[in-house]
């Protein structure tokens, strides 16, 4: 009988070695770009910088070690080349924005130890589940109010509604194993996921690349507060999260139309779980503590950062949480250092003046267009490059500071242009199997075959894209944001 550690082993230097192929690769293009001769308006710094960037996003892609590891030999490799002095390397980890996010993960934590993330499904699916479309309702419904404390997207779709989804559907015995899946369950898992893609473009705090984009287009004079971007997005998402259950009912119906049984099937959870306890009222009023903070901070004096800390605080001083809870909170700590590195990167890229230096030699390419013409090319390509990408973070991080720059000197307004691209980053998640971390979970549950997946991803793709760029752009008109 094989030992499974040294299967595991086995597996493990397997992986090793199918990479080593790409690592050659990988640092071939980095010698590469190293000695190229240093285009004209750049300083060798500024292009070595470039290089090391370049060379990093390339690795993230193609995985050949853990985001966090990649981005610590890149900060290395930036001090011991004194590309970056350590002061400048280290910049990233003070970053209020990159806090705020790990102080969101944080938070997190407590909807899933205490269960109130569950209780707030059940809560709807008791409430709105006795048709397909009621349930898709509530499933929707449970996402957007969970959106704004959970940055973790694949927290918040793997580890509080993908479980209900499993267990909706294995009550309805559609599941791939009796070959009933299109009972209903694929159609939960596809709505689950496109809902998560859709709930992360809608608030700051939704997924993590989210306040990247926020520092990058602060370096580009274009101020965005939590409050902004969630006013921004809130009237093309609801649209967008309204038609959802429509759209994907039309293009890949379900053969059940009611489902009478799943409130009973939700009661009988909730009676399970009892009456709210301590802890779930603990995070509750956390939870609406921190809405409040986060809407009038502006107004109060309060910054979002400071909110998160307040709201950490009182689950540690109420034990909702504890410190091990914090200690484990791995996907907390892994985005802090792959944020902070990027995150710095970028800005001394801008700071150097390589970024206006792109934007200086695509402005003749672009001047021959209207602005509005240009905004639409450079968006279409930029949300569809996605196929390309296994993160979003990593699609942030390779060309949203490139394509706003080029949209901005065609003569779009910023805030639109920033906005548009920002929404863009998350909903483009939605196209393929692996777009973010959430898609391989529902994926694999294999309710969904990859034809159906990539079909259904690319004509949602259309749908999302006529919203938020048609809808949203009279919407932030009015709200005065162009």
């Amino acid at each position: 009988m094989t030992n499974p550690n040294t299967a595991a082993i086995s597996k493990s230097n397997f992986l090793s070695i199918n990479r080593i192929p790409s690592a050659f690769w990988v640092a071939s293009l980095l010698c590469v770009l190293w000695f190229l001769p240093v285009p004209s308006g750049l300083d060798l710094k500024t292009w070595h910088l470039f290089s090391l960037f370049v060379t990093t996003i390339v690795a993230i892609v193609l995985n050949l070690l853990p985001m966090g590891a990649l981005c610590i030999l890149a900060l290395s490799l930036c001090c011991i080349t004194n590309t970056l002095t350590i002061k400048q390397a280290l910049s990233g980890f003070s970053s209020n924005i990159i806090w705020l996010i790990v102080l969101a993960f944080l938070l997190a934590r407590g909807f899933i130890k205490t269960g109130l993330g569950a209780r707030i499904a059940y809560y709807f699916v008791l409430h709105m589940g006795k048709s397909t479309r009621g349930l898709a309702y509530g499933l929707i419904t449970t996402e957007f109010l969970l959106a704004p404390f959970t940055p973790s997207n694949t927290a918040r779709g793997a580890g509080i509604v993908y479980p209900i989804v499993s267990a909706l559907s294995e009550e309805y015995k559609s599941t791939p194993k009796l070959g009933t899946e299109r009972k209903i369950g694929s159609y939960l898992m596809k709505l689950a996921y496109q809902t998560n893609v859709i709930t992360s473009a809608m608030f700051l705090t939704a997924t993590a690349g989210n306040p990247l984009i926020v520092s990058i287009a602060a370096k580009m004079g274009v101020e965005i507060s939590w409050t902004m971007w969630a006013l921004a997005a809130l009237v093309p998402g609801l649209i967008n999260l309204a038609a959802l259950p429509w759209i994907i009912q039309l293009i890949y119906p379900p053969e059940i139309k009611q489902t009478p049984e799943a409130p009973a099937f939700a009661r009988q959870k909730l009676t399970e779980m009892g009456p709210l306890r301590k802890p779930e009222w603990i995070m509750l009023a956390t939870f609406g503590l921190l809405l409040t903070l986060w809407v009038l901070g502006s107004f109060l004096g309060v910054d979002a950062t400071v909110a998160a800390l307040v709201g950490l605080s009182i689950l540690l001083a109420t034990n909702v949480l504890n410190w091990d809870d914090i200690l484990k909170e791995q996907n907390a700590w892994h985005s802090f250092i792959w944020l902070s590195v990027l995150l710095t990167m970028s800005n001394y890229l801008t700071e150097f003046g390589m970024i206006g230096w792109f934007g200086d030699h695509m402005q003749g390419w672009v001047s021959t267009f209207h602005w509005l013409t240009a905004l639409i090319a450079i968006s279409l390509i930029y949300f569809y490059a996605h196929y390309a990408f296994a993160s979003i973070t990593a699609h942030i991080s390779s060309m949203y500071s490139a394509f706003v720059i080029v949209a901005i000197t065609a003569g779009a307004p910023p805030y639109m242009v920033v906005l548009l691209m920002a929404f863009l980053s998350s909903l483009c998640a939605g196209l393929t199997h692996y777009g973010t971390g959430t898609a391989p979970v529902y994926f694999g549950s294999d309710y969904i075959t990859l034809k159906d997946w990539w079909r259904v991803g690319g004509l949602i793709s259309i749908f999302n894209i006529l919203v938020w760029a048609v809808v949203g752009s009279f919407w932030w008109k009015l709200i005065g944001l162009w």
